[in-house]
């Protein structure tokens, strides 16, 4: 089975109901146990990219965090946020289409984000720590 052509198939279901032109399929020994397109517009939800929704289908299918023994298929470049998704779920093989540039050019742009983690810092968000340390510290149970 092309497990690509799946994560395209789904990508252009979800684009008949207002979702972008991503797909992500997730596969264990063979079997897709999640096949997702991506959901931002038609859900008005800015984290429901392809890529962390199959995450969130196939760990709740598999009742496990741990995909370490899945791939991913996925019809773009994952951007940083979905990447980070992969990392914590632990799969160690994915498979794409279309690259980041690719994305770009046709207005899906991760290249805040991109910039971001590579050093250059954005002006536009600020972090402010505003607990002292001894309260995070009982917040953990380290205290």
């Amino acid at each position: 089975m092309d497990y690509l052509q799946q994560a395209v198939k789904a990508a252009k279901e979800d684009m008949k109901n207002g979702g972008g032109p991503f797909g992500a399929v997730i596969v264990k020994e063979d079997q897709i146990v999640a096949a997702v397109g991506n959901t931002v517009t038609s859900e008005v939800d800015p984290t429901a990219h392809a890529e962390l929704r199959a995450v969130r289908v196939a760990c709740q299918k598999l009742g496990t965090l741990d995909l370490s023994e899945c791939e991913m298929y996925t019809t773009c470049e994952p951007c940083p946020m979905c990447l980070g998704a992969i990392l914590w779920a632990n799969i160690k093989k994915v498979y794409y289409h279309s690259t980041h540039e690719d994305a770009s050019k046709n207005g899906f742009s991760a290249e805040k984000l991109i910039s971001y983690f590579n050093g250059e810092k954005s002006t536009d968000i600020e972090f402010v720590q505003i607990c002292d340390h001894k309260e995070a510290e009982e917040l953990w149970g380290t205290n």
